[in-house]
């Protein structure tokens, strides 16, 4: 197994989900309607920050993460590498976090990470912000401590461990033909003048812009992420999509699903209210979701309970 990277192969569709940002109800709706629709020889993708800082639901996304891969499993020849999970800006922060001693000036790199998201990591297992500030101009010998804690409250929550464990930087297709080209499935961004391997910190944290030219034009159809951390919207026009529409922080949550050449033939778009508006992906629709609104019948589901996430839901699927 690719411990950076998931290859993803050539498989029929690949079901791309971007930033959640702790918004449960959406997330779970969208469950609702890919549980219905998800097949053997699909993929699906979550392209990292799943956690909001703000959210007081964060535990319950998590929970819903884990219970609809149960489901999926369920299904006949649903293979768990046909489950991806990217490593967002907060989950790479998260990451970084637990090693934290090893910072040059571990006070400094932690007013990084906070402004990377990772305090929904530190909510999520009851640490408290301040405490983190004080650990973090303390010692190595009590930071190491403290992160072989914070380890610990991860290591004993069910899943979480092994869900992070998973997550991968990026991941991509296999060319079906000698001419095709690989769609790449990112975070938060890419410098098309780095290959893949060379990328760093730019998947998560760079100033170039986002898109596909020089060397990545002549390696991939399309580069999709998941996360734009200026909240410009969804842009679907280009080569380089964008499917962040804002989830988490007032916007809809936004799940495309992509052919192995990077044609979009569907989005799928979480409102308010459990309203799911679904339709195949035509370059009018995509205009007017730029505007908030996608010219689709709405398929209204009743948004989940927020007690209890548990895969049961899915039973009929």
């Amino acid at each position: 197994m690719n411990e950076k990277f998931a290859e993803l192969g050539t498989p029929r569709r690949i079901w791309t989900v971007a930033a959640i940002h702790g918004d449960v109800d959406r997330l779970a709706t969208l469950h609702d309607h890919l549980a219905t629709r998800f097949s053997v020889r699909d993929r699906l993708v979550y392209l990292g920050n799943y956690l909001g800082v703000e959210s007081r639901h964060n535990a319950a996304v998590m929970d819903e993460i884990l219970a609809f891969r149960a489901a999926l499993l369920c299904k006949s020849g649903v293979e768990p590498s046909d489950i991806v999970y990217l490593r967002g800006p907060a989950e790479e922060a998260w990451q970084r976090l637990l090693r934290l001693q090893f910072a040059p000036l571990p006070h400094q790199a932690l007013e990084k990470l906070l402004a990377s998201g990772v305090e929904a990591y530190l909510r999520l297992y009851g640490v408290s912000v301040s405490d983190t500030r004080s650990i973090a101009r303390a010692g190595s010998l009590a930071i190491t401590r403290w992160t072989n804690q914070l380890r610990a409250l991860q290591r004993n929550t069910p899943g979480h461990e092994k869900l992070a464990c998973t997550t991968r930087r990026a991941a991509f297709t296999a060319p079906a033909t000698a001419d095709q080209k690989r769609v790449l499935f990112v975070p938060a961004n890419f410098d098309a003048s780095r290959s893949l391997d060379d990328q760093g910190e730019s998947l998560w944290w760079t100033a170039a812009p986002f898109r596909v030219s020089g060397r990545a034009q002549a390696a991939y159809s399309r580069i999709v992420r998941g996360f734009d951390s200026v909240n410009g919207g969804a842009d679907l026009d280009d080569a380089a999509v964008t499917l962040d529409g804002g989830c988490g922080r007032g916007g809809p949550l936004v799940c495309g699903s992509f052919s192995t050449t990077g044609k979009i033939n569907e989005l799928v778009v979480v409102g308010g209210k459990g309203a799911i508006e679904s339709s195949p992906y035509e370059r009018e629709a995509a205009n007017d979701f730029h505007h908030g609104v996608v010219e689709a019948a709405p398929v209204v589901r009743t948004p989940p309970s927020s007690a209890g996430y548990g895969h049961e839901r899915y039973a009929s699927a």
